[in-house]
Protein backbone atom coordinates (compact mmCIF):
# COMPACT_ATOMS: atom_id res chain seq x y z
CA UNK A 1 0.00 0.00 0.00
CA UNK A 2 1.66 2.89 -0.57
CA UNK A 3 0.33 6.77 -0.08
CA UNK A 4 -0.05 10.30 -2.18
CA UNK A 5 1.70 13.43 -1.57
CA UNK A 6 -1.70 14.41 0.19
CA UNK A 7 -0.92 11.57 2.60
CA UNK A 8 -3.90 9.58 1.86
CA UNK A 9 -3.28 5.73 1.02
CA UNK A 10 -3.51 4.41 -2.60
CA UNK A 11 -4.98 1.45 -4.16
CA UNK A 12 -1.97 -0.87 -5.62
CA UNK A 13 -1.77 -4.72 -6.99
CA UNK A 14 -2.00 -6.06 -3.48
CA UNK A 15 -5.04 -3.92 -2.60
CA UNK A 16 -7.81 -6.73 -1.20
CA UNK A 17 -11.57 -6.16 -2.44
CA UNK A 18 -13.60 -5.57 0.33
CA UNK A 19 -13.42 -3.00 3.18
CA UNK A 20 -12.89 -4.44 6.35
CA UNK A 21 -15.69 -3.60 9.00
CA UNK A 22 -13.20 -2.59 11.76
CA UNK A 23 -12.29 0.54 9.00
CA UNK A 24 -15.82 1.22 8.03
CA UNK A 25 -19.15 2.22 9.77
CA UNK A 26 -21.99 -0.19 9.89
CA UNK A 27 -24.46 0.14 7.03
CA UNK A 28 -27.93 -1.20 6.54
CA UNK A 29 -28.02 -4.22 4.65
CA UNK A 30 -29.25 -4.18 0.95
CA UNK A 31 -31.53 -6.15 -0.03
CA UNK A 32 -30.87 -9.85 -1.35
CA UNK A 33 -31.33 -10.15 -4.77
CA UNK A 34 -33.91 -13.25 -3.76
CA UNK A 35 -34.84 -15.09 -7.00
CA UNK A 36 -31.22 -14.89 -8.75
CA UNK A 37 -29.63 -16.12 -5.49
CA UNK A 38 -32.58 -18.72 -4.80
CA UNK A 39 -31.38 -20.17 -8.96
CA UNK A 40 -27.80 -20.13 -7.94
CA UNK A 41 -27.85 -21.92 -4.74
CA UNK A 42 -30.24 -24.25 -6.05
CA UNK A 43 -27.98 -25.17 -9.07
CA UNK A 44 -25.55 -25.59 -5.85
CA UNK A 45 -27.53 -27.64 -4.53
CA UNK A 46 -27.33 -30.44 -7.45
CA UNK A 47 -23.84 -31.15 -6.68
CA UNK A 48 -24.09 -32.68 -2.79
CA UNK A 49 -27.06 -34.58 -3.55
CA UNK A 50 -25.59 -35.54 -6.66
CA UNK A 51 -21.95 -36.52 -4.89
CA UNK A 52 -23.30 -37.58 -1.95
CA UNK A 53 -26.04 -40.40 -2.83
CA UNK A 54 -23.51 -42.55 -3.38
CA UNK A 55 -21.75 -42.73 -0.02
CA UNK A 56 -24.46 -44.92 1.94
CA UNK A 57 -24.05 -47.45 -0.83
CA UNK A 58 -20.41 -47.35 -2.49
CA UNK A 59 -18.54 -49.22 -0.09
CA UNK A 60 -21.42 -52.08 -0.75
CA UNK A 61 -21.26 -51.31 -4.45
CA UNK A 62 -17.53 -52.13 -4.75
CA UNK A 63 -17.87 -55.00 -2.53
CA UNK A 64 -20.79 -56.78 -4.97
CA UNK A 65 -18.85 -56.24 -8.50
CA UNK A 66 -15.74 -58.00 -6.70
CA UNK A 67 -13.35 -55.46 -7.18
CA UNK A 68 -11.33 -56.18 -4.16
CA UNK A 69 -11.52 -60.50 -4.86
CA UNK A 70 -13.51 -60.87 -1.85
CA UNK A 71 -11.28 -58.63 0.40
CA UNK A 72 -13.34 -56.61 2.36
CA UNK A 73 -10.78 -54.70 3.69
CA UNK A 74 -9.04 -53.39 0.51
CA UNK A 75 -12.97 -51.94 -0.43
CA UNK A 76 -11.43 -48.54 1.33
CA UNK A 77 -8.77 -48.14 -1.33
CA UNK A 78 -11.26 -48.44 -4.03
CA UNK A 79 -13.88 -46.58 -2.58
CA UNK A 80 -11.74 -43.61 -1.69
CA UNK A 81 -10.27 -43.83 -5.38
CA UNK A 82 -13.88 -43.07 -6.99
CA UNK A 83 -14.31 -40.95 -4.83
CA UNK A 84 -11.11 -38.87 -5.53
CA UNK A 85 -11.62 -39.30 -9.54
CA UNK A 86 -14.34 -36.24 -9.58
CA UNK A 87 -12.07 -34.06 -7.50
CA UNK A 88 -8.97 -34.93 -9.21
CA UNK A 89 -10.88 -34.29 -13.16
CA UNK A 90 -12.51 -31.33 -11.22
CA UNK A 91 -8.82 -30.11 -10.34
CA UNK A 92 -7.75 -30.20 -14.22
CA UNK A 93 -10.44 -28.00 -15.81
CA UNK A 94 -11.71 -25.43 -13.35
CA UNK A 95 -9.62 -22.68 -13.67
CA UNK A 96 -10.57 -22.84 -17.31
CA UNK A 97 -13.89 -22.94 -16.52
CA UNK A 98 -13.89 -19.82 -14.05
CA UNK A 99 -11.43 -17.94 -17.01
CA UNK A 100 -13.80 -18.73 -19.34
CA UNK A 101 -17.12 -17.46 -17.11
CA UNK A 102 -14.89 -14.41 -17.02
CA UNK A 103 -15.20 -14.06 -20.98
CA UNK A 104 -18.29 -15.60 -21.65
CA UNK A 105 -20.42 -14.98 -18.92
CA UNK A 106 -21.20 -17.23 -15.88
CA UNK A 107 -24.53 -18.73 -16.80
CA UNK A 108 -23.12 -20.73 -19.46
CA UNK A 109 -21.13 -22.07 -17.70
CA UNK A 110 -23.22 -23.25 -15.05
CA UNK A 111 -25.43 -24.82 -17.30
CA UNK A 112 -22.76 -26.84 -18.71
CA UNK A 113 -21.86 -27.96 -14.88
CA UNK A 114 -25.18 -28.92 -14.31
CA UNK A 115 -25.40 -31.22 -17.16
CA UNK A 116 -22.21 -32.95 -16.62
CA UNK A 117 -23.83 -33.82 -12.98
CA UNK A 118 -27.28 -35.54 -15.03
CA UNK A 119 -24.86 -37.03 -17.86
CA UNK A 120 -22.67 -38.68 -15.41
CA UNK A 121 -25.08 -39.91 -12.68
CA UNK A 122 -27.14 -41.87 -15.26
CA UNK A 123 -23.52 -43.81 -16.37
CA UNK A 124 -22.59 -44.18 -13.13
CA UNK A 125 -26.05 -46.09 -12.01
CA UNK A 126 -25.53 -48.41 -15.33
CA UNK A 127 -22.00 -49.08 -14.44
CA UNK A 128 -20.96 -52.47 -13.90
CA UNK A 129 -17.56 -52.12 -13.94
CA UNK A 130 -15.06 -50.42 -12.39
CA UNK A 131 -13.52 -48.55 -15.76
CA UNK A 132 -17.22 -47.90 -16.00
CA UNK A 133 -17.65 -46.19 -12.43
CA UNK A 134 -14.41 -44.23 -13.38
CA UNK A 135 -15.20 -42.69 -16.46
CA UNK A 136 -18.83 -41.72 -14.93
CA UNK A 137 -17.40 -39.85 -12.46
CA UNK A 138 -14.54 -38.31 -14.98
CA UNK A 139 -17.14 -36.99 -16.66
CA UNK A 140 -18.94 -35.24 -14.05
CA UNK A 141 -15.32 -33.44 -12.61
CA UNK A 142 -14.51 -32.81 -16.09
CA UNK A 143 -17.43 -30.90 -16.79
CA UNK A 144 -18.26 -29.07 -13.66
CA UNK A 145 -16.76 -25.54 -12.74
CA UNK A 146 -19.62 -24.43 -10.52
CA UNK A 147 -18.26 -23.84 -7.20
CA UNK A 148 -16.25 -21.30 -8.24
CA UNK A 149 -18.64 -19.39 -10.62
CA UNK A 150 -21.52 -19.67 -8.12
CA UNK A 151 -19.34 -17.97 -5.69
CA UNK A 152 -17.87 -15.56 -8.18
CA UNK A 153 -21.95 -14.80 -8.97
CA UNK A 154 -23.04 -14.49 -5.48
CA UNK A 155 -20.63 -11.65 -5.24
CA UNK A 156 -21.74 -9.75 -7.90
CA UNK A 157 -25.46 -10.12 -6.56
CA UNK A 158 -24.01 -8.23 -2.88
CA UNK A 159 -21.95 -6.15 -1.45
CA UNK A 160 -20.10 -5.58 1.79
CA UNK A 161 -23.26 -4.84 3.74
CA UNK A 162 -25.05 -8.49 2.71
CA UNK A 163 -21.97 -10.71 1.79
CA UNK A 164 -22.10 -12.63 5.17
CA UNK A 165 -26.04 -13.39 4.72
CA UNK A 166 -25.60 -14.66 1.07
CA UNK A 167 -22.28 -16.38 1.45
CA UNK A 168 -24.37 -18.02 5.50
CA UNK A 169 -26.55 -19.59 2.54
CA UNK A 170 -24.41 -21.64 0.76
CA UNK A 171 -23.61 -23.57 3.37
CA UNK A 172 -27.16 -24.10 4.11
CA UNK A 173 -27.97 -25.45 0.65
CA UNK A 174 -24.50 -27.64 1.24
CA UNK A 175 -26.01 -29.39 4.60
CA UNK A 176 -29.76 -29.44 2.30
CA UNK A 177 -27.81 -31.84 -0.20
CA UNK A 178 -25.76 -33.36 2.56
CA UNK A 179 -29.68 -34.07 3.89
CA UNK A 180 -31.65 -35.76 0.78
CA UNK A 181 -28.16 -36.97 -0.66
CA UNK A 182 -27.57 -39.40 1.63
CA UNK A 183 -31.52 -39.93 1.67
CA UNK A 184 -31.94 -40.76 -1.51
CA UNK A 185 -29.07 -43.30 -1.81
CA UNK A 186 -30.09 -45.07 1.33
CA UNK A 187 -33.36 -45.55 0.74
CA UNK A 188 -33.98 -46.06 -2.85
CA UNK A 189 -30.55 -48.34 -3.28
CA UNK A 190 -32.14 -51.89 -4.09
CA UNK A 191 -35.49 -51.06 -4.96
CA UNK A 192 -36.25 -54.76 -6.12
CA UNK A 193 -35.29 -56.08 -2.21
CA UNK A 194 -37.14 -53.54 -0.33
CA UNK A 195 -40.34 -53.06 -2.82
CA UNK A 196 -40.42 -56.41 -4.65
CA UNK A 197 -44.43 -55.81 -5.16
CA UNK A 198 -43.08 -52.85 -6.56
CA UNK A 199 -39.74 -53.41 -8.50
CA UNK A 200 -40.79 -56.67 -10.15
CA UNK A 201 -38.95 -55.86 -13.39
CA UNK A 202 -35.21 -58.04 -13.58
CA UNK A 203 -33.72 -54.52 -14.71
CA UNK A 204 -33.63 -53.47 -10.91
CA UNK A 205 -32.04 -56.43 -9.90
CA UNK A 206 -29.36 -56.17 -12.01
CA UNK A 207 -28.86 -52.19 -11.76
CA UNK A 208 -29.40 -52.32 -7.57
CA UNK A 209 -28.12 -48.40 -7.87
CA UNK A 210 -29.79 -47.10 -10.58
CA UNK A 211 -32.89 -45.66 -9.20
CA UNK A 212 -31.02 -43.53 -6.23
CA UNK A 213 -28.53 -41.98 -9.41
CA UNK A 214 -31.57 -41.39 -11.63
CA UNK A 215 -33.31 -39.54 -8.62
CA UNK A 216 -30.58 -36.82 -8.70
CA UNK A 217 -29.99 -36.93 -12.07
CA UNK A 218 -33.57 -35.83 -12.47
CA UNK A 219 -33.20 -32.98 -10.41
CA UNK A 220 -30.35 -31.69 -11.51
CA UNK A 221 -32.33 -31.56 -15.24
CA UNK A 222 -35.05 -29.68 -13.38
CA UNK A 223 -32.22 -27.36 -11.75
CA UNK A 224 -31.17 -27.14 -15.36
CA UNK A 225 -34.66 -26.31 -16.87
CA UNK A 226 -35.25 -22.94 -14.25
CA UNK A 227 -31.72 -21.88 -14.99
CA UNK A 228 -31.91 -21.41 -18.39
CA UNK A 229 -35.13 -19.65 -17.81
CA UNK A 230 -34.72 -17.57 -15.34
CA UNK A 231 -30.78 -17.35 -14.14
CA UNK A 232 -29.69 -13.96 -15.48
CA UNK A 233 -26.49 -13.32 -16.41
CA UNK A 234 -24.05 -10.73 -13.91
CA UNK A 235 -20.99 -9.78 -16.24
CA UNK A 236 -21.87 -7.47 -18.58
CA UNK A 237 -21.33 -8.09 -22.61
CA UNK A 238 -18.25 -6.15 -23.97
CA UNK A 239 -20.40 -3.93 -25.64
CA UNK A 240 -22.69 -2.56 -22.98
CA UNK A 241 -21.91 0.17 -20.96
CA UNK A 242 -24.58 -0.15 -18.64
CA UNK A 243 -23.05 -1.05 -15.22
CA UNK A 244 -25.19 -4.03 -14.52
CA UNK A 245 -24.14 -5.44 -11.23
CA UNK A 246 -21.89 -4.11 -8.02
CA UNK A 247 -18.92 -5.26 -10.06
CA UNK A 248 -19.66 -4.14 -13.45
CA UNK A 249 -16.98 -2.01 -15.03
CA UNK A 250 -16.56 -0.26 -18.33
CA UNK A 251 -15.33 -3.16 -21.48
CA UNK A 252 -12.21 -2.09 -21.91
CA UNK A 253 -11.52 -2.89 -17.71
CA UNK A 254 -13.30 -5.91 -18.11
CA UNK A 255 -11.61 -7.48 -21.02
CA UNK A 256 -8.27 -6.44 -18.85
CA UNK A 257 -8.40 -7.90 -15.93
CA UNK A 258 -10.34 -11.05 -17.49
CA UNK A 259 -7.12 -11.64 -19.26
CA UNK A 260 -4.76 -11.02 -15.85
CA UNK A 261 -2.44 -13.41 -15.74
CA UNK A 262 -2.55 -15.77 -13.01
CA UNK A 263 0.59 -14.15 -11.31
CA UNK A 264 -0.27 -11.34 -10.65
CA UNK A 265 -3.57 -12.83 -8.94
CA UNK A 266 -1.33 -14.49 -6.44
CA UNK A 267 -1.16 -11.78 -3.59
CA UNK A 268 -0.45 -12.46 0.21
CA UNK A 269 -4.41 -11.69 0.56
CA UNK A 270 -5.20 -14.52 -1.84
CA UNK A 271 -2.51 -17.21 -0.73
CA UNK A 272 -3.46 -17.08 2.60
CA UNK A 273 -6.77 -17.34 1.75
CA UNK A 274 -6.28 -20.01 -0.59
CA UNK A 275 -4.43 -21.87 1.94
CA UNK A 276 -6.64 -22.04 4.52
CA UNK A 277 -9.94 -23.12 2.08
CA UNK A 278 -7.19 -25.67 0.73
CA UNK A 279 -6.76 -26.79 4.60
CA UNK A 280 -10.10 -27.05 5.60
CA UNK A 281 -11.45 -28.51 2.32
CA UNK A 282 -8.70 -31.51 2.65
CA UNK A 283 -9.51 -32.48 6.42
CA UNK A 284 -13.06 -32.20 5.79
CA UNK A 285 -13.17 -34.32 2.66
CA UNK A 286 -10.91 -36.69 4.27
CA UNK A 287 -12.88 -37.01 7.42
CA UNK A 288 -16.34 -37.39 5.51
CA UNK A 289 -14.63 -40.26 3.26
CA UNK A 290 -13.93 -42.09 6.43
CA UNK A 291 -17.41 -41.23 8.16
CA UNK A 292 -19.26 -43.87 5.60
CA UNK A 293 -16.36 -46.21 5.69
CA UNK A 294 -16.46 -46.43 9.24
CA UNK A 295 -19.87 -46.72 9.87
CA UNK A 296 -20.24 -50.02 7.17
CA UNK A 297 -17.32 -51.61 8.32
CA UNK A 298 -18.31 -54.39 10.78
CA UNK A 299 -17.74 -53.96 14.54
CA UNK A 300 -14.23 -56.27 14.83
CA UNK A 301 -12.23 -54.50 12.01
CA UNK A 302 -12.64 -50.93 13.27
CA UNK A 303 -15.96 -49.96 12.58
CA UNK A 304 -20.10 -49.87 13.82
CA UNK A 305 -21.25 -52.32 11.22
CA UNK A 306 -24.49 -50.36 10.03
CA UNK A 307 -26.49 -50.95 6.94
CA UNK A 308 -26.94 -48.71 4.02
CA UNK A 309 -30.52 -47.31 5.10
CA UNK A 310 -29.11 -46.42 8.61
CA UNK A 311 -25.85 -44.64 6.66
CA UNK A 312 -28.30 -42.53 5.28
CA UNK A 313 -30.47 -41.84 8.33
CA UNK A 314 -27.71 -40.80 10.13
CA UNK A 315 -25.69 -38.13 6.85
CA UNK A 316 -29.20 -36.87 6.28
CA UNK A 317 -29.42 -36.30 10.38
CA UNK A 318 -26.35 -34.14 9.92
CA UNK A 319 -27.79 -32.28 6.64
CA UNK A 320 -30.89 -30.97 8.62
CA UNK A 321 -29.02 -29.55 11.58
CA UNK A 322 -26.45 -27.88 9.90
CA UNK A 323 -28.95 -26.30 7.76
CA UNK A 324 -30.84 -25.15 10.66
CA UNK A 325 -27.57 -23.91 12.21
CA UNK A 326 -25.76 -21.76 9.72
CA UNK A 327 -29.17 -20.32 8.73
CA UNK A 328 -29.81 -19.06 11.79
CA UNK A 329 -26.10 -18.29 13.57
CA UNK A 330 -23.36 -17.95 11.09
CA UNK A 331 -24.10 -14.27 10.47
CA UNK A 332 -24.58 -13.35 13.72
CA UNK A 333 -21.49 -15.05 14.73
CA UNK A 334 -19.62 -13.60 12.00
CA UNK A 335 -20.70 -10.59 12.79
CA UNK A 336 -20.51 -10.43 16.59
CA UNK A 337 -16.87 -11.97 16.44
CA UNK A 338 -15.75 -11.85 12.82
CA UNK A 339 -14.16 -14.68 10.14
CA UNK A 340 -11.42 -15.09 11.71
CA UNK A 341 -12.49 -16.07 15.10
CA UNK A 342 -15.58 -18.06 13.58
CA UNK A 343 -13.08 -19.64 11.26
CA UNK A 344 -10.59 -20.87 13.42
CA UNK A 345 -13.49 -22.24 16.11
CA UNK A 346 -14.70 -24.60 13.15
CA UNK A 347 -10.91 -25.55 12.27
CA UNK A 348 -10.51 -26.47 16.10
CA UNK A 349 -13.36 -29.17 15.73
CA UNK A 350 -11.46 -31.23 13.64
CA UNK A 351 -9.02 -32.76 16.51
CA UNK A 352 -12.40 -34.56 18.83
CA UNK A 353 -14.12 -34.90 14.97
CA UNK A 354 -11.14 -37.26 14.65
CA UNK A 355 -10.73 -38.69 17.93
CA UNK A 356 -14.10 -39.87 18.25
CA UNK A 357 -14.06 -42.49 15.67
CA UNK A 358 -11.87 -44.90 17.66
CA UNK A 359 -13.48 -44.32 20.84
CA UNK A 360 -16.88 -44.80 19.75
CA UNK A 361 -15.56 -48.11 18.24
CA UNK A 362 -14.42 -49.09 21.46
CA UNK A 363 -17.41 -48.56 23.38
CA UNK A 364 -19.30 -50.38 20.05
CA UNK A 365 -16.42 -53.71 21.17
CA UNK A 366 -17.18 -53.81 24.54
CA UNK A 367 -20.76 -52.75 24.94
CA UNK A 368 -22.41 -52.92 21.07
CA UNK A 369 -24.75 -50.50 19.34
CA UNK A 370 -25.83 -49.29 22.90
CA UNK A 371 -27.51 -45.84 23.60
CA UNK A 372 -23.37 -44.46 24.59
CA UNK A 373 -23.05 -45.41 20.88
CA UNK A 374 -25.28 -43.46 19.54
CA UNK A 375 -24.98 -40.56 22.02
CA UNK A 376 -21.57 -39.95 20.44
CA UNK A 377 -22.76 -40.57 17.13
CA UNK A 378 -25.10 -37.63 18.13
CA UNK A 379 -21.99 -35.26 19.69
CA UNK A 380 -19.63 -36.35 16.13
CA UNK A 381 -22.68 -34.75 14.32
CA UNK A 382 -22.48 -31.43 16.33
CA UNK A 383 -19.52 -30.45 16.61
CA UNK A 384 -19.05 -31.25 12.31
CA UNK A 385 -22.23 -28.54 12.41
CA UNK A 386 -19.79 -26.20 14.28
CA UNK A 387 -16.36 -27.05 12.00
CA UNK A 388 -18.94 -26.25 8.87
CA UNK A 389 -18.95 -22.43 9.99
CA UNK A 390 -15.35 -23.05 8.41
CA UNK A 391 -16.60 -23.22 4.91
CA UNK A 392 -18.98 -19.93 4.96
CA UNK A 393 -15.77 -17.48 6.41
CA UNK A 394 -13.29 -19.43 3.95
CA UNK A 395 -15.82 -17.91 0.92
CA UNK A 396 -15.64 -14.61 2.31
CA UNK A 397 -11.74 -14.42 2.68
CA UNK A 398 -10.99 -15.44 -0.89
CA UNK A 399 -13.69 -13.04 -2.25
CA UNK A 400 -12.51 -10.43 -0.17
CA UNK A 401 -9.09 -11.23 -1.16
CA UNK A 402 -10.07 -10.39 -5.28
CA UNK A 403 -6.65 -7.98 -6.40
CA UNK A 404 -9.75 -6.31 -8.39
CA UNK A 405 -13.27 -5.90 -9.10
CA UNK A 406 -13.40 -7.97 -11.87
CA UNK A 407 -10.73 -11.04 -11.23
CA UNK A 408 -13.56 -12.58 -9.14
CA UNK A 409 -14.31 -15.43 -11.55
CA UNK A 410 -10.28 -16.26 -12.23
CA UNK A 411 -9.40 -15.79 -7.74
CA UNK A 412 -12.42 -18.41 -6.92
CA UNK A 413 -11.03 -20.52 -9.58
CA UNK A 414 -8.03 -20.64 -7.72
CA UNK A 415 -8.90 -21.47 -4.58
CA UNK A 416 -11.02 -23.91 -6.18
CA UNK A 417 -8.17 -25.80 -8.27
CA UNK A 418 -6.26 -25.78 -4.66
CA UNK A 419 -9.73 -27.32 -2.83
CA UNK A 420 -10.24 -29.42 -5.81
CA UNK A 421 -6.73 -31.25 -5.63
CA UNK A 422 -6.40 -31.42 -2.25
CA UNK A 423 -9.90 -33.07 -2.18
CA UNK A 424 -8.99 -35.42 -4.88
CA UNK A 425 -6.17 -36.48 -2.43
CA UNK A 426 -8.31 -36.66 0.54
CA UNK A 427 -10.59 -39.34 -0.31
CA UNK A 428 -8.20 -41.95 -1.68
CA UNK A 429 -5.73 -41.02 0.85
CA UNK A 430 -8.19 -41.23 4.30
CA UNK A 431 -9.31 -44.76 3.38
CA UNK A 432 -6.29 -46.41 1.99
CA UNK A 433 -4.77 -44.95 5.50
CA UNK A 434 -7.84 -46.38 6.59
CA UNK A 435 -7.44 -49.94 5.29
CA UNK A 436 -3.54 -49.81 6.06
CA UNK A 437 -4.30 -49.67 9.37
CA UNK A 438 -6.60 -52.53 9.86
CA UNK A 439 -4.63 -54.44 7.54
CA UNK A 440 -0.95 -53.83 9.28
CA UNK A 441 -2.51 -53.22 12.46
CA UNK A 442 -1.10 -50.09 12.98
CA UNK A 443 -1.41 -48.11 16.29
CA UNK A 444 -4.44 -51.28 17.14
CA UNK A 445 -6.00 -50.10 13.63
CA UNK A 446 -6.20 -46.26 15.10
CA UNK A 447 -3.09 -45.05 13.14
CA UNK A 448 -5.40 -43.19 10.13
CA UNK A 449 -7.23 -41.29 13.52
CA UNK A 450 -3.58 -40.50 14.91
CA UNK A 451 -2.21 -38.81 11.83
CA UNK A 452 -5.39 -36.83 11.13
CA UNK A 453 -5.28 -35.47 14.35
CA UNK A 454 -2.00 -34.44 14.47
CA UNK A 455 -2.74 -32.51 10.85
CA UNK A 456 -5.90 -31.26 12.38
CA UNK A 457 -3.56 -29.57 14.85
CA UNK A 458 -0.49 -28.47 12.27
CA UNK A 459 -3.64 -26.40 9.93
CA UNK A 460 -5.19 -24.83 12.68
CA UNK A 461 -1.93 -22.63 12.32
CA UNK A 462 -2.32 -21.94 8.82
CA UNK A 463 -4.90 -19.10 9.91
CA UNK A 464 -3.15 -17.29 12.18
CA UNK A 465 -2.09 -14.17 9.71
CA UNK A 466 -5.40 -13.97 8.35
CA UNK A 467 -7.51 -10.53 9.58
CA UNK A 468 -10.32 -10.80 11.73
CA UNK A 469 -12.98 -9.17 9.54
CA UNK A 470 -11.35 -10.09 6.18
CA UNK A 471 -9.30 -8.55 3.78
CA UNK A 472 -9.36 -4.28 3.26
CA UNK A 473 -9.77 -2.20 1.04
CA UNK A 474 -8.93 1.17 1.08
CA UNK A 475 -10.39 2.30 -2.28
CA UNK A 476 -13.44 1.87 -0.72
CA UNK A 477 -12.50 3.90 2.35
CA UNK A 478 -13.71 7.55 0.80
CA UNK A 479 -17.31 5.68 -0.36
Amino acid sequence: MRKAQDGRRQPDEETALLASPERKPVKTPTPLPTLQILILLLMQLAEPITSQCIYPFINQLVSELDITGGDEKKVGYYAGLIESLFFATEAMFIMQWSRVSDRIGRKPVLLTGVGGLCISMIFFGLSKTFTALVVSRCIVGMLNGNIGVIKSMLAELTDSTNMAQGFALMPVMWSAGATIGPLIGGQLAKPHDRWPTLFTNPFWQYYPYFLPCAASALFSAVIFIIAAAFLRETVPKKSSKKKNVRFSDTPLAHERSSNKPVRELLTRPVLWSIANYAGLAFLEIAFRAIQPLFFSTPIELGGLGLPPSTIGLILGSFGIMDGVFQALFFAKFVGRWGQKRVFQTGMAMFLPLFVLYPATNAVARSHGMSPLVWSLIIVQLALTVIMDMAYGCCFMFVTSAAPDKNSLGATNGLAQLAASIVRAIGPAGSTSLFALSLDQNWLGGNAVYVIFAILSCMFMLVGLPLPRYGWANDSDDDD
